[in-house]
């Protein structure tokens, strides 16, 4: 059996807690503050333009509560396994992926697809907008597209919103200033309305695996988008804000690829242990989502290594885009702290990050702040989507 590699598990006060992994795997998860649904454990078909788990840290995290999340790796040998013989390949079917793990984003077969634009509403004289639907992992998400006026194809951004309740959220209703701004600079913005929002289908499970099926459903947003006339399939880039920054970090983890770009506005912590405990774990109304993610788990104290397998930063070294980090001094619901934390382990492992700091910018940067990082916005994508 492998050792276990060291994790980081960095909080608000700098708190710090490692765990070891000499071979093997310690995989990552989804940002925000809850979970995804559970998302199956084959690979990514060949050809379909999304990297599999043969990339960087693509082996399987097993996830029975008696033993680490991490396999033995392939080919390794130990005394006790040397003397005895290998059972036959039949009967030694690697165990699945916990739902709420990053493996188990690296793992997916997505399959984004048919996107169909519908009712027009909200258009200008620089572009079109419509209500837009695609489908996904057996799902249909609903979303708001924008599409330049004139001769396409365009580079293309997939927009991940932040939190709003989804009982309250309406279709296309957050990120306004980016959707406009972006679409007036020749660029398709898909806004998507995630799982369990406006229109699109129901997932139950998704808050008990951490909210893992959002960064599915922006992946496969992403896929849909390449396949649309209108769009340039080599230039698609991904924005996320607070919630959706965590989307950001965990979908160029799990595949790198799939986007040209990254862009996170305020985001949550790359260590799902700090979002978990700020807004599941100590708020009572959210007791059923916590208990059932820490009776598959464990708390983060006594497993800190399955933790470790949720959270993005532990895979910060399969990450091959260019990513830029908008964050605020006073920002009252993500800290800069967790942000320069994310940076640290990013240039750690020699990501390219370009990370801008706004003095007194509150969560949601209001101008001239926010007019500032949108021209930083657009300048970083069409220096990485020309």
């Amino acid at each position: 059996m492998s050792d276990l590699r060291r994790a980081v598990h960095l909080s608000t006060t700098a708190r710090v807690c490692r765990v070891v992994a000499a071979t093997g795997l310690v995989a990552a998860l989804a940002g925000a503050c809850s979970t995804g649904s559970q998302a199956p454990t084959t690979t990514v078909p060949s050809g379909s333009g999304v990297a599999s788990s043969a990339s960087t840290g693509g082996s399987s995290a097993a996830t029975s509560t008696a033993a680490p999340l991490s396999p033995t790796p392939s080919g390794s040998t130990s005394a006790a396994t040397s003397a005895t013989p290998s059972p036959s390949p039949s009967t030694t079917a690697a165990p699945a992926a916990d739902p709420a793990s990053i493996q188990a984003l690296i793992d997916h077969a997505y399959d984004g697809r048919n996107l169909k634009l519908g009712a027009e509403r909200g258009s200008t004289s620089a572009y079109r907008q419509y209500y837009a639907t695609y489908q996904g992992d057996g799902l249909t998400i609903s979303g708001r597209i924008n599409i330049p006026r004139g001769d396409g194809p365009f580079p293309a951004v997939v927009l991940a919103h932040g939190y709003v309740p989804p009982a309250e959220y309406t279709n296309g209703e957050t990120m306004l200033r980016e959707r406009d701004y972006l679409a007036r600079q020749g660029y398709v913005t898909l806004h998507i309305d995630y799982r369990n929002h406006a229109q699109s289908s129901k997932d139950p499970g998704n808050d008990a695996n951490l909210r893992n099926g959002y960064t599915i459903d922006a992946i496969n947003a992403a896929l849909a988008l390449k396949a649309h006339p209108a769009v340039d399939p080599e230039r698609v880039a991904l924005i996320g804000r607070s919630m959706g920054g965590g989307v950001v970090y965990n979908a160029i983890v799990a595949q790198p690829g799939v986007f040209q770009a990254a862009v996170a506005y305020a985001p949550v912590s790359s260590d799902s242990v700090d979002n978990f405990n700020k807004w599941v774990r100590r708020d009572p109304s959210r007791s059923g989502a916590a208990s059932k993610v820490i009776d598959r788990l464990g708390t983060p104290e006594a497993q800190p290594a399955r933790w470790a397998a949720t959270s993005a930063r532990t895979y910060f070294d399969r990450i091959t885009e260019p990513l830029m980090i908008h964050h605020g001094t006073i920002d009252e619901d993500c800290p800069l702290s967790w942000s320069r934390e994310s940076v640290a382990a990013l240039q750690a492992k020699g990501k390219e990050v370009d990370f801008r700091i706004y003095q007194g910018g509150r969560h949601t940067l209001t101008s001239p702040q926010w007019d500032t990082s949108i021209r930083r916005t657009e300048a970083f994508l069409e220096k990485h989507l020309s």
